[in-house]
């Protein structure tokens, strides 16, 4: 896996720099298919709120193998509550521990 890393200001920021690199269909609302397809991670953009820890989110930018492209925002939580939250959080760790 070849992901980047970002931190950027908001979530809104990252969406926006995603969006204008053609990552248009929101997997929040088709959540089901990151479970079922092929998925790569391409970026990933962390966003840490400054007063609020309730504010954090992860922002991955994703594609499948038919080389769709899109975001998937996850709170902390969801990555216990959510399968496909934990399936991104998975392949990163792992991504990462190749790397090494």
């Amino acid at each position: 896996m070849d992901s980047q890393m970002y931190h950027y200001a908001t979530v809104s920021k990252a969406l926006q720099e995603l969006a204008e690199k053609g990552y248009t269909t929101d997997f929040n609302l088709e959540e089901d298919r990151i479970k079922k397809e092929d998925v790569t991670i391409e970026h990933i953009y962390r966003y840490e709120g400054e007063s609020d820890p309730g504010d954090e989110a992860t922002v991955y930018g994703i594609s499948i193998k038919s080389g769709e492209k899109g975001v998937y925002v996850v709170s902390p939580g969801a990555y216990t509550e959510k399968k496909a939250a934990k399936i991104l959080l998975d392949m990163s760790i792992q991504g990462r521990m190749a790397t090494h």
